[in-house]
């Protein structure tokens, strides 16, 4: 039986005008053409942009749809005409069942009230009577963890605490569609990994449009992507081609010499050169790395920190040659230091590399290369988590170049 379909967009556009004035003159203007009933252009007028042009997609029910792309590309307004917040100025939305929605920090909140009454507040706003907000209050207020924060006033509460609230009451009233907006960026990482666990849970008997920058967040709870390029849509059956093509469009375009890749390096070091072997490396396989320098004197007892950094400029994979448990002693003269990665734990796309190279138990620098080279990562298994991990290392080779 083919499940229900909860939300089906058509043909939507929205456009703004980046003038206050003039757009308080079109605003009167397309006003007086409703009351007449001539339906609105499809032009731009001066001083016009489309935020939105042309969206299609459904959802139904069991469906998560991650919403990405770069900041200014419509993903906001696209939810805000879905919540109804604002009016499309073409196309048609279809919106079945109750919607619980958290597209702004602390939007639906009175902040004079205290957060016990904002559940009640938001739960009316929803449709559910008294009796039935009562039957849900303990289970919102032990999800959030704020019960001895309750009986304060909503204008009291941390950024974290007031998603917390927002993200328990919007998921605990049983709602068809669940409308979220980066609201997973705020908050500590357990709280994170409940929000994970309580959509995955949900998610079967409701519709859920996840709004995030956060690949690891997408790939963690999404069926689908949709991809939005200055207001137009892409939809990505396929989560890891979605976010493929957001860290593609990411991406720094610009090819960096070594020269500019190295950020600084100080005596006894002459050169050095950072090489990733193995430029594609599978989930779980590890990563072959070699460091070339040259000496001007033997350094005894050095320490390496390997970084990985995602299109977000977010550490994502942090590596530490103690870890090993055995120091490394680097020769006079040209030498290659040769070690593994294992094991790589992170979703398909690009990462750039960071590297830092000092002595142990020492804070003094010898080698930084600040936005290093790329390497690129194949994922048959999507991580749930977006908290940087510590991989271990091995395979550790010193010999003269």
């Amino acid at each position: 039986m083919e499940k229900d379909l909860l939300i089906k967009v058509e043909g939507v556009s929205k456009k703004f005008c980046k003038d206050l004035r003039t757009s308080l003159r079109y605003g009167l203007r397309d006003l007086t053409g409703e009351v007449l009933g001539k339906p609105a252009s499809m032009e731009l007028r001066p001083k016009e942009f489309w935020a939105v042009k042309d969206v299609n997609f459904e959802l139904r029910r069991g469906e998560c749809l991650g919403l990405i792309g770069k900041n200014g590309a419509g993903k906001t307004t696209l939810l805000k005409l879905l919540n109804g917040l604002i009016k499309p100025d073409h196309g048609r939305i279809e919106m079945r069942g109750r919607i619980g929605a958290l597209i702004a920090l602390g939007a639906g909140f009175n902040p004079i009230l205290t957060g016990r009454e904002n559940i009640y507040v938001n739960g009316s706003v929803l449709g559910l009577s008294k009796v039935e907000i009562t039957s849900r209050l303990e289970e919102i207020i032990e999800f959030s963890e704020l019960s001895e924060f309750i009986d304060m006033p909503v204008q009291s509460y941390s950024s974290g605490m007031t998603v917390r609230l927002g993200f328990a009451i919007a998921t605990a009233m049983d709602p068809d569609v669940l409308i979220l907006d980066e609201v997973l960026a705020v908050g500590d990482a357990s709280f994170r990994h409940k929000c994970y666990h309580r959509i995955n849970k949900i998610m079967k008997d409701c519709a859920v449009i996840l709004v995030s920058h956060n690949m690891s967040q997408i790939t963690a709870v999404s069926s689908a992507v949709g991809m939005m390029r200055a207001g137009r849509f892409e939809h990505f059956s396929n989560v890891v081609d979605g976010v493929s093509a957001y860290d593609s469009d990411n991406a720094d375009k610009e090819a960096l010499s070594d020269a500019e890749r190295v950020f600084t390096t100080y005596a006894p070091v002459r050169t050095a050169k950072l090489i990733v072997r193995n430029e594609t490396v599978a989930y779980g396989e590890k990563l072959d790395v070699e460091l070339h320098t040259d000496l001007e004197a033997a350094l005894p007892g050095v320490r390496l920190s390997f970084t990985a950094v995602n299109a977000n400029e977010q550490s994502v994979m942090n590596w530490n040659s103690s870890r090993s448990g055995k120091p490394m002693d680097l020769p006079a003269g040209r030498s290659i230091l040769r070690f593994s990665i294992a094991p790589v734990l992170l979703h398909d796309g690009r990462y750039r590399w960071n590297l830092w190279v000092g002595r142990e138990g020492s804070i003094e620098v010898l080698i930084y290369y600040m936005r290093g080279g790329e390497f690129h990562v194949q994922s048959g298994y999507q991580p749930v988590s977006d908290i940087p991990y510590l991989p271990d290392s091995s395979g550790f080779t010193v010999e003269a170049g």
